[in-house]
């Protein structure tokens, strides 16, 4: 598949990745997709005739584009955005999940993963063990601009 959408600059985020699925978790790519028509166009021809297959536009002013469905069993979800993979915030919240989770010793994993088998979505599960009040969107954006070094301090006192 991310072969077959290079042109978009294709990333697998979310929780599969971060090893911290669930048995009803996605695969979430998120796509740069500068040509939302080219975008719809390339995913119905190949995707079209898979299980649940969706495809739809936001409203918002970047209008992002969302396509689901099913494939060789796992459900996909792909969302394409006119910005650069790098600014989406899928993407930054993937990362700075990643890069938490590569500076802890076990215990915030053990925590998200606790969260998560209890059905809470992985941007509030992290919030939640990291005591980030308010948005969790937001609250791990913020994070995402904090070197490695104050991320370290914040898992410390967890």
């Amino acid at each position: 598949m991310l072969d077959e959408l290079r042109e978009f600059d294709p990333r697998v985020v979310g929780t599969l990745p971060l090893g911290l699925s669930t048995p009803t978790s996605d695969i979430d790519v998120v796509c740069h997709v500068r040509d939302a028509a080219a975008f719809a166009e390339a995913v119905w021809r190949r995707y079209r005739c898979c299980d649940g297959f969706a495809i739809y536009q936001w409203r918002s002013s970047r209008r992002p584009v969302i396509v689901r469905f099913e494939w060789d069993g796992w459900p996909f979800e792909l969302f394409g955005d006119p910005r650069p993979v790098d600014q989406h915030e899928g993407w930054l919240h993937f990362e700075v999940e990643r890069r938490l989770l590569a500076l802890d010793d076990g215990s915030l994993r053990k925590a998200v993963a606790g969260l998560r088998a209890r059905g809470m979505k992985t941007e509030p599960a992290f919030a939640a063990v990291l005591g980030i009040a308010g948005d969790p969107y937001v609250g791990l954006l913020a994070l995402a601009r904090e070197s490695d070094t104050d991320l370290r301090a914040r898992l410390e006192r967890l």
